[in-house]
């Protein structure tokens, strides 16, 4: 029998006025409208569109709404197409441009509306966001998506002349049966003691008794329908954007693409400012590892949660949408130096005064900056067994600062290979984009690679603050991967040591090659492998650290 837990609509706010909007094909959306102190006179208003039960405990939108309420703006949260009281088809993505925009012509209809919209939610409801500016829709005056990406969830593509790619997420199919199946949540995992997840998912969908219209799309043959006009949201009206990304978020490379795309279009850069804060894809902060940590928040420490989580966007649609204040107080990039608490300004992202450094990887296990004289060349070799996997730092993902896990016992492991620096005399800050270099092989026909960067205390254990991924393909063949570890705001302590872990596995976050070369959602025979890395030389494993302040030994 599978096992799963369903979850249906919550009882709808006694705050709220539930209201169902017509689509333009007739599809009604369940919305809930809040009116601070009831007063119907226009005024502004927040949209909230969300897949996770706009009554229910996950987004705790209710509580969202009591609080934006008490700076005056009028809220409207919906359930997107096809989830929890809305009508119509649960798909991934390709329905919110239209339903955003038809969404913000119901608004501004109504009498307590004055015309002016922001929008503002996390993950999926802040991609919702960007599917609305899609749309080009002129009463939408400002957004603040956070923990996002205009490609969340999209399966990864490789063209075939391509020898490398991404690593897939197991997320990517897993999320697609589990919140967007049907109206309500199924919250179910597989057996991750077996490699056989098709067939499981299969299971699960019989034992439910209907299929999931986004799962299909996707598996086994991807059908990726697009979602924006043009494929991109940039090639709309520009819309104000305070665009947060967090450190230790899973989902942060997916916003710093976005980050990179914003570049090219200058009237979007124009009025972007980027936020980057100490926190996960759940809003967990960074705190010191003997911090007592709940597993699930109360209503009080939600409360709490609010304004560090709703002030910065209340700040910026107080300018953008409201008028009141200076564009120019509202900085550029607002950033957090983990491990100080600090929030920094800057004009850029990195800041200008930031340096390049390249460290080596040597025969030795160290970890060393780059001198004028190159290591000769030399190779380390391991296995890669489908059997016996290199576990994923944490039981959940997206509550990494939750767990703080600590990674040093995965380097004990020998399928990980590790190189560790001399400790740093003086505080060292990374601030910027971390990039590595590597040559690569393997006896098996697909190969992943994982990097892991961590923060060594003196006590040995160790914090990740970086990790990038990359896939190899033709893996019988030498090949050179450009791994993106993402971006980084940090301060390495005086005596702590940088440490490198590298393997070819990460599960289950990301779902590991059978050594065959299949389809490793499928599932079937696996083999052993012998993964290869090349050490000193022009092609050795070289690490690019960008330095703000300090110097590394």
């Amino acid at each position: 029998m599978v096992r799963f837990t369903r979850i249906s609509p919550a009882p709808v706010s006694p705050l709220a006025r539930p209201e169902q909007v017509s689509m333009r094909d007739g599809v009604r959306l369940a919305t809930d409208v809040y009116i601070p102190g009831g007063d119907p006179v226009p005024g502004d208003t927040i949209l909230i569109r969300l897949p996770y039960d706009k009554s229910g405990e996950y987004a705790f939108i209710p509580l969202v709404a009591e609080y934006l309420m008490t700076r005056g703006y009028r809220v409207v949260a919906q359930d997107v197409r096809g989830k929890f009281r809305s009508e119509g088809q649960a798909l991934l993505f390709v329905n919110e441009v239209r339903d955003g925009e038809d969404t913000l012509d119901w608004i501004v209809r109504q009498p307590w509306s004055n015309g002016r919209v922001a929008m503002w939610g996390d993950s999926y409801y802040g991609y919702t966001q960007w599917a609305a500016a899609a749309s080009g829709h002129p009463a939408l005056k400002a957004i603040a998506p956070r923990v996002t990406g205009t490609l969340l969830g999209e399966p990864v593509q490789r063209r075939a002349d391509e020898r490398s790619g991404d690593v897939e997420w197991a997320v990517t199919y897993l999320y697609p049966v589990s919140h967007f199946h049907g109206n309500d949540t199924y919250l179910w995992e597989p057996d991750w003691s077996r490699r056989d997840f098709a067939a499981q998912v299969e299971r699960f969908l019989t034992e439910v008794g209907a299929r999931s219209l986004s799962y299909d799309q996707w598996y086994p043959r991807p059908v990726l329908l697009p979602r924006f006009p043009e494929n991109t949201p940039f090639a709309a009206r520009s819309v104000p954007v305070l665009h947060t990304i967090g450190w230790w978020d899973n989902c942060a490379p997916l916003g710093w693409h976005d980050v990179t795309e914003i570049e090219k279009h200058p009237a979007w850069a124009a009025h972007h400012h980027l936020r980057i804060e100490a926190i996960d894809h759940e809003s967990h902060e960074l705190l010191e590892p003997d911090t007592d940590r709940v597993p699930e928040r109360s209503e009080e420490q939600v409360r709490a949660l609010l304004p560090r989580t709703l002030n910065p966007a209340l700040e910026f649609f107080e300018v953008y949408v409201r008028g009141n204040g200076d564009v120019a107080s509202i900085p550029r990039v607002s950033w957090n130096l983990a491990g100080t608490h600090e929030q920094r300004t800057s004009a850029t992202w990195p800041p200008e005064a930031t340096r390049k450094i390249d460290m080596v990887a040597t025969a030795d296990g160290a970890l060393r900056v780059a001198g004028t004289t190159r290591e000769t060349e030399s190779t380390r070799d391991w296995i890669h067994d489908p059997s016996s996997l290199v576990p994923s730092s944490a039981e959940d993902a997206f509550s990494f600062l939750r767990e703080l896990p600590d990674e040093a016992p995965i380097g004990d492991r020998d399928d990980v290979l590790v190189f560790t620096s001399e400790p740093v005399l003086q505080d060292v800050d990374l601030v910027g984009p971390i990039r590595a270099q590597a040559r690569v092989s393997s006896d098996g026909p697909v190969m992943d690679l994982f990097l892991r960067l961590l923060d060594v205390r003196p006590d040995g254990s160790a914090l990740r603050i970086a990790r990038g991924q990359r896939q190899l393909h033709q893996a019988y063949d030498y090949g050179d991967l450009e791994i993106d570890l993402g971006h980084i705001g940090y301060r390495l302590a005086a005596g702590h040591r940088l440490r490198l872990h590298v393997s070819s596995s990460d599960y289950p976050e990301f779902i590991p090659q059978l050594g065959t070369g299949r389809d490793p959602w499928e599932g079937g025979e696996s083999e052993r492998n012998v993964q290869t890395l090349v050490l000193g030389g022009q092609h050795g494993l070289q690490l690019t650290l960008p330095i703000l302040e300090g110097e590394l030994a």
